[in-house]
């Protein structure tokens, strides 16, 4: 019995994967790395697995000057000063104060310390005592609460209900500081989601996003997840949330690419579905969100997002040049959806990275056609 369980397993990954893995009939096929055959990245200048930066979605280099000072120096007063400079109503500050959240903690877990070293991450710590009153490192310390709750604790059990409660404090706190500023309402979406707020509450709650920064992004997505299937909605929910917000972007906004976030949050874990990423509704989100990047500004920081994302479909759908496209412009990042959900998210984007550049080559396509 256990080997027709086998063969069965076997049987379902060869048909789910086959048709990406294998296109002996357009020209795709996996050979060994150094093959004549073999699609070479590094002939676009994509860079070494090794050397992909998994803590962004793209370049922030006064971010990366300032996480590499704090680190190596254990003082704050570096990212209280990037953090003050920052504009409080965009996409920007949400994503720093994220990253600066997410170094701590990834410190904590690294080095939880003992009789003779102190915890990693000890600069937040410092930071809150000594500038209590510093709206941005109230903000970090709340997102580090959040952080650490999914990071070291399982949704409803009492450890990650506790620490979660600690975290809805801390973004009281944050929001008391800095009145107009809508990051620890957008970290409290979190919080939301993870206890379990009723419908009328969260919804007060994104009110008081939507009137400081109605157009963010940012907190579009930590919302769609609380209306998702899995968490305390259902896909037509997920659905008319993401789609009522990329009705009302305004031009240039990347709220257009809503849908296909959404499309993604409800994928099928397997899908027996031929030529599902060719379905209607999967192609309509991809053109919405390939229409909201090229009338995206250059410098959005949320376009990196967007980006990446469509990757991930353009390959299974593909559409090789479309998805080289995407690339040349993120290559080196892999700190974004999807590649974060896996264990190695380096090696996750470079898997998809290997099949664009295969299905483009096999379709005619060289470094010398590829347009940047």
């Amino acid at each position: 019995m256990e080997i027709l369980w086998v063969l069965f397993a076997l049987l379902m990954i060869g048909f789910v994967l086959g048709p990406v893995m294998l296109r002996r009939r357009r020209g795709i096929e996996l050979v060994k790395p150094g093959h004549p055959d073999a699609a070479d990245p590094a002939n676009y200048g994509f860079v070494l697995q090794e050397e992909l930066d998994i803590r962004m979605p793209g370049p922030d280099q006064d971010l990366v000057d300032v996480l590499d000072l704090v680190q190596r120096t254990q003082d704050h007063r570096a990212a209280a000063q990037l953090l003050a400079g920052t504009e409080a109503q965009g996409e920007l500050r949400w994503q720093r104060v994220q990253a600066f959240a997410g170094a701590a903690s990834l410190e904590l877990q690294q080095r939880p310390g003992g009789v003779s070293e102190s915890p990693g991450g000890q600069w937040l710590r410092v930071w809150r005592a000594e500038a209590p009153k510093d709206a941005g490192g109230a903000a970090v310390h709340a997102e580090f609460l959040v952080q650490q709750a999914w990071r070291t604790a399982t949704p409803g059990t009492d450890d990650f209900r506790i620490i979660m409660e600690e975290a809805k404090t801390a973004c009281g706190d944050a929001a008391l500081l800095a009145p107009g500023d809508p990051i620890p309402y957008i970290i409290e979406l979190s919080v939301a989601r993870g206890l379990g707020y009723p419908r009328a509450e969260f919804e007060q709650l994104w009110l008081k996003i939507l009137d400081r920064a109605p157009h963010h992004m940012g907190a579009h997505l930590a919302a769609l997840h609380y209306w998702c299937e899995k968490w305390h909605g259902s896909r037509e929910l997920a659905t008319q949330f993401a789609e009522a917000a990329a009705a009302r972007a305004p031009h240039g906004s990347l709220l257009a690419a809503m849908p296909l976030f959404s499309v993604f949050e409800h994928l099928p874990e397997v899908n027996l579905v031929a030529g599902f990423y060719q379905s209607e509704v999967v192609t309509k989100a991809i053109h919405g969100a390939l229409h909201a990047v090229h009338s995206a500004h250059a410098d959005d920081p949320m376009l990196a997002h967007v980006r990446h994302l469509l990757v991930l479909f353009l390959v299974r759908s593909e559409r090789w040049a479309e998805a080289m496209s995407q690339l040349i412009h993120i290559d080196g990042h892999v700190g974004a959806l999807p590649w974060t959900l896996s264990s190695d998210p380096a090696a996750e984007f470079a898997v998809y990275r290997a099949l664009a550049v295969a299905g483009y080559e096999a379709n005619g396509g060289s470094p010398a056609t590829l347009l940047r």
